[in-house]
């Protein structure tokens, strides 16, 4: 049986200035990894470098341009969660002039894995917000990164 995460979070920020920060890699490494490679359209790569150390690859699925945006997702090199073998899905929703961040993380294989993915998410939504609306989220301090 596979674990599901579900995260919402509200930034200060239009679903156009979110949606840029999820998908275009330069805005993307302000918040989240080293080196990214996105290509946001239906079969296009997601390939994500994190401090150095893991590489997240997977497919876009599903991309609706400030909506929504779907991949798979997996970590190279890592045999409980391998490149593809889970799933993200963003939804961006208006919401008071900014953006509610609808997050799921579907297909992980167990409890542990879920739980661990949930507080990496945490720690880098986070960030996502602070970067979305124009602050410093600083150096990366997870403890994996």
């Amino acid at each position: 049986m596979t674990e599901t995460l579900h995260r919402e979070i509200e930034i200060a920020a239009p679903q156009a200035t979110v949606f840029a920060f999820l998908t275009d890699p330069d805005k993307m490494l302000r918040w989240i990894g080293t080196n990214a490679k996105i290509d946001a359209r239906p079969g296009g790569i997601y390939l994500l470098s994190v401090a150095g150390k893991y590489a997240a690859r997977g497919e876009f699925t599903e991309v609706i341009p400030v909506h929504r945006l779907a991949y798979s997702f997996g970590w190279e090199g890592r045999e409980e969660v391998p490149p593809g073998s889970s799933m993200i899905e963003i939804d961006l929703v208006e919401k008071d002039g900014g953006t509610l961040v609808r997050f799921t993380h579907s297909g992980l294989p167990n409890e542990e894995e879920r739980a661990s993915h949930e507080k990496g998410w945490n720690h880098y939504l986070g960030r996502l917000a602070i970067a979305a609306t124009g602050g410093d989220p600083g150096p990366d301090t997870h403890p994996d990164a």
